[in-house]
């Protein structure tokens, strides 16, 4: 397959992907770029987000991370669920503010992979670094909530 197939392949898999994903539409996050190994999503920072400290909990900043991270690692074709995750928070993120999170792949060797996302504003102040390690799993059987019903 040729690079400007395989970009079409991971496209229409990442649409799908996204068409079943609630959590991060639910959060507002958006789908910017997707690429063979790299996605790039970005999120508001709304009130609703913000913690006792009136600044963007981190529990947000690591959802949109690790969701940039899913649209780097399912596209392949098999689907992969985070193994392992950790963050680094380097400054506080304010209400208003637009995230990005530009997630790369590292390595990927049979059932495992290794991803870097890096989170910043929309005027490239890094906010966090994240590394997370996936591991292919079964194919599903179809979700309830693509039927309608929840979880």
């Amino acid at each position: 397959m040729n690079d400007a197939a395989g970009a079409g392949v991971v496209r229409a898999r990442a649409e799908a992907m996204w068409a079943e994903d609630r959590a991060s539409v639910g959060l507002g996050m958006r789908l910017d770029e997707i690429a063979p190994g790299r996605a790039r999503l970005s999120m508001m920072v709304t009130e609703a987000m913000a913690n006792g400290h009136g600044i963007c909990h981190g529990g947000f900043i690591f959802a949109l991370a690790d969701s940039a991270m899913a649209f780097v690692v399912n596209p392949r074709g098999e689907p992969a669920v985070a193994q392992h995750a950790s963050i680094s928070f380097i400054r506080p993120v304010q209400v208003g503010d637009v995230l990005v999170a530009d997630a790369m792949e590292r390595m990927h060797a049979g059932r495992s992979g290794i991803y870097d996302v890096r989170v910043s504003t929309a005027d490239g102040e890094l906010v966090a670094e994240f590394r997370g390690h996936s591991r292919t799993i079964r194919p599903l059987p179809p979700s309830p909530s693509r039927e309608g019903r929840g979880c």
